[in-house]
């Protein structure tokens, strides 16, 4: 699926289009809105219908760069997979591919675009599939790269002294000052690490007792159930609320969490333990993970709604 302008253009128009969904009243971007680091602001999405879904919907920044699986369970592997899914899923967009492609087809300008996209000859070659790859190739456009932390990185920016202590507890590697240990699941430059990981949200006294079993029910391995994707922390100023189940409101609430040391659980990550924390190395640590904020992302024109 190489990228083109005409592809990007196409996918664009239909992650806003409001024709995916079986009422046409929601998009994509329903539940990824660029100002909120393309999720949106709810514990869990609600569909066409009112119903909401069961877990938190996930930003799209750097998506494209994902290789161990999308969703908070990883249960596909691509986007041009994962574009296909929320269209017919009855609790989000509840509408059928074939009604659908029929709509694109007698669209006053999608058959077009189809064309230029992808060199069709003529509109009854659209398919949901190739729908799916110019949704795919405008999310791998949604890219972070301009943060403070990447200014740095590039020599152009210096960090404050309280980013500096910061920046040492996160990746802990200053003796000197507590570890915070958030480097493990949230490394750079994505700031996640791409894995899945149980992070002691629930107490288990077995393998059997998560309320969400998340990625056990992937990979068929008990000994991944209640672990989830960590999410990038590009941008996790605007993504609250925070979790898989949006549980936890502030990111003071999550640092609580991990300071806490989180639930006891047979496979919790062994990483977790009581970090003790003061609030000055608190204050210290959100300093440092703000220079993730990237403003440029959300508000890039590429990215926004071409229909206004």
């Amino acid at each position: 699926n190489p990228m083109t302008k005409e592809g990007i253009n196409l996918g664009r128009h239909l992650f806003y289009d409001p024709i995916l969904s079986g009422d046409s009243t929601m998009s994509c971007a329903s539940c990824h809105l660029p100002e909120l680091s393309f999720t949106d602001g709810n514990a869990f999405s609600k569909g066409i219908d009112g119903i909401n879904g069961t877990r938190s919907s996930m930003s799209l920044i750097n998506i494209g760069f994902v290789k161990s699986g999308l969703f908070w369970d990883g249960r596909v592997k691509t986007l041009e997979e994962q574009a296909l899914l929320p269209v017919e899923d009855p609790i989000e967009m509840h509408h059928k591919w074939p009604e659908l492609i029929g709509q694109l087809k007698d669209h006053p300008e999608y058959p077009v675009m189809f064309r230029q996209a992808f060199g069709i000859k003529n509109k009854n070659e659209i398919t949901k599939e190739l729908a799916a790859k110019a949704l795919a190739q405008f999310e791998r456009t949604i890219i972070s790269k301009d943060s403070k932390f990447d200014l740095v990185q590039q020599g152009k920016a210096l960090f404050t002294d309280l980013e500096l202590i910061g920046y040492g507890m996160y990746f802990d590697n200053d003796p000197d000052l507590p570890q915070s240990e958030c480097g493990h699941c949230h490394n750079i430059p994505l700031a996640t690490s791409d894995a899945f990981f149980n992070n002691g949200l629930t107490s288990a006294a077995t393998l059997d007792d998560f309320p969400d079993i998340g990625r056990g029910k992937v990979s068929g391995s008990k000994a991944d159930n209640g672990k989830f994707r960590a999410p990038t922390l590009r941008n996790i100023k605007y993504t609250a609320p925070y979790m898989h189940d949006g549980r936890f409101k502030t990111l003071d609430e999550v640092i609580a969490h991990y300071n806490s040391g989180g639930k006891d659980s047979p496979n919790a990550d062994p990483l977790l333990h009581p970090l003790k924390l003061d609030p000055f190395y608190i204050k210290a640590l959100k300093a440092f993970i703000d220079t993730f904020t990237d403003t440029l992302v959300y508000k890039n024109p590429d990215l926004q709604n071409p229909f206004k």
